[in-house]
C-alpha cells in the first residue's frame, strides 16, 4: 500500500518532507533505509538531492543501504529542544556514521542500547528503529567488541 504525500506529512510531524526526501520517509515506515544513488555512476550521497553531486546525473534513486557502519563523530548534548525519548539529565548522544557502501557516506542519528562511556569513535554499529511520536526512526546500535 502506498502511503500519500498527506499521510506522510501526518506520520513524520514537524519533519522537513519534500519531493526529494519523500521515499526516504516511506522506506522509514518500512523499517528500510533509503539513501539516494546515481544511477550512472552509482555514487551515494545523503543528504537526498535531485541530482548527483558527482557527475550531476538526473538519474538518482532512493535505494536500500545495510545499515552497518563505524561512528565517525560523537556529541553528547547535556540540553536541547524538547523531543520525545530525549532525556538530557544524561547527556543524550548524537554520532555521525559512515556507512559501509560508500567512503565519506555518513548519516546522523543516536546509538541507543549503550552507556555514554561505550559510545566511542571508531566503534562498529549496525542499523536498528525506534519509534518517536509513534513514527519510526533510524537508530544505531553497537556491535559487540569491534572497532575498525
Amino acid at each position: 500500500m502506498t502511503v500519500t504525500n498527506e499521510e506522510l506529512v501526518a506520520q513524520f510531524p514537524g519533519r522537513p518532507i519534500s519531493y526529494d526526501n519523500a521515499d526516504h520517509y516511506r522506506g522509514w515506515l518500512d523499517h528500510r533505509l533509503l539513501l539516494n544513488r546515481c544511477g550512472e555512476c552509482a555514487t551515494w550521497h545523503e543528504p537526498p538531492r535531485p541530482s548527483c553531486p558527482n557527475c550531476w546525473s538526473m538519474n538518482v534513486v532512493p535505494t536500500q543501504v545495510a545499515g552497518s557502519g563505524t561512528i565517525h563523530l560523537v556529541v553528547f548534548l547535556h540540553q536541547g529542544p524538547a523531543a520525545t525519548g530525549v532525556d538530557y539529565s544524561t547527556p543524550y548522544p548524537v554520532v555521525t556514521v559512515e556507512l559501509d557502501e560508500q567512503p565519506n557516506l555518513r548519516i546522523t542519528s543516536t546509538v541507543i542500547g549503550a552507556s555514554n562511556d561505550e559510545i566511542t569513535i571508531s566503534k562498529r554499529v549496525s542499523l536498528s528503529w525506534q519509534l518517536r511520536d509513534g513514527a519510526p526512526m533510524p537508530v544505531f546500535t553497537l556491535d559487540s567488541g569491534s572497532e575498525q
